[in-house]
């Protein structure tokens, strides 16, 4: 099978070149294009998720050694929420080559942090299948490098810190409400928003309601330091 220039180049942006370019052809092809002949890349996600949570457990465990488990947690969270694995397909321009039907096209389909998360994970899977799991390994942490380093920041505890923020002003609690829950069964993807009295408010996303709500109240954070 050969790839498109386009795939090709992505492999390029990715760092690896598939012996089996039919496992990152259909890592890129979304539930909306799928047919008897074109599978799509909700099983690869399945397996991506868990390889990905395996490579970022080592990594948090090697980058502290003192940490708790209480501490590790939230930061390993942080590494593999969908908004992350988001982060990291816009870094390598995933969505361009993400293979869509018409509805998701006239959507934005490649710019969603759903569809792109869930094609992440399948490109890790697609990886690991074709060349192993230190090949997978090895991609996952070049891509997620940085976050690593800077996870433990990332992954304070942002509802407790919203809610001080909340009661140093004379605030009423911040408030969780759950928006959507798409997704199959086995993988979920809660949208919360965090909303504070004022009616100021942002939204996130994540595997487990917590982790949602978790990812929502550090997004309003973020909005109210900036402004």
């Amino acid at each position: 099978m050969k790839l498109s220039r386009e795939i090709e180049a992505f492999c390029d942006r990715l760092g690896h070149r598939f012996a089996e370019p039919e496992l990152i052809t259909r890592a890129l092809t979304h539930a909306s294009l799928s047919s008897a002949t074109r599978p799509d890349n909700q099983r690869l996600e399945f397996l991506g998720d868990r390889v990905l949570g395996l490579v970022m457990a080592e990594a948090v465990l090697a980058q502290d050694q003192a940490a708790s488990e209480g501490q590790l947690a939230p930061r390993f969270n942080a590494l593999v929420r969908k908004e992350a694995c988001a982060e990291v397909a816009r870094a390598i321009d995933l969505g361009a080559v993400l293979r869509l039907g018409k509805s998701e096209m006239t959507t934005g389909g490649r710019r969603k942090t759903a569809l792109l998360g869930d094609a992440m994970e399948a490109v890790i899977a697609a990886v690991y299948l074709d060349a192993g799991f230190e090949a997978a390994r090895a991609v996952v942490l070049r891509l997620w490098g940085a976050r690593v380093a800077s996870v433990a920041e990332d992954a304070r505890d942002a509802k407790t810190a919203l809610q001080e923020w909340a009661q140093a002003r004379g605030m009423a609690p911040p408030v969780y409400e759950e928006l959507s829950r798409e997704g199959p069964d086995h993988a979920p993807v809660f949208r919360v928003a965090a909303r504070l009295g004022d009616g100021r408010a942002a939204e996130a996303e994540g595997r487990v309601k917590r982790q949602a709500e978790q990812a929502a109240a550090k997004a309003l954070l973020d909005r109210l330091d900036q402004g």
